[in-house]
């Protein structure tokens, strides 16, 4: 588990720092761009994404053990982390979820496996 917070890291701080780009364009968007704003911040946030997962080498696919998949895993990755920290803090109650159901059914195990 430790290995895959790890992997993780990465995108949960791109992730902070791309919301918190959003949150200081905002105002200047809204300000001259009025109607097509929220065009732009999609289209600000998935541009920076995709940028930063290849330049900064960040897969989530491949952090969750999928090797084989390239550029899809960072158009994957680009559209999670335009979730913000959302997405990332979802992803991190889903695989200690997981954890938990592994460590419940390996004491199942025990148990049925000592009587």
């Amino acid at each position: 588990m430790n290995v895959l917070v790890e992997a993780l890291a990465p995108a949960f701080v791109v992730s902070l720092a791309l919301q918190q780009l959003l949150e200081l364009l905002d105002p200047v968007l809204e300000r001259w761009f009025k109607s097509q704003k929220s065009l732009l911040m999609s289209g600000v946030a998935i541009g920076v994404s995709l940028l930063l997962s290849m330049l900064l080498d960040i897969r989530l696919l491949r952090a969750l053990g999928v090797q084989t998949l390239g550029f899809l895993d960072v158009v994957v990755t680009a559209l999670f982390l335009t979730g913000g920290t959302k997405g990332i803090n979802d992803l991190l109650k889903v695989m200690d979820y997981r954890k938990e159901a592994l460590h419940a059914a390996a004491g199942n195990v025990e148990a049925v496996s000592s009587e």
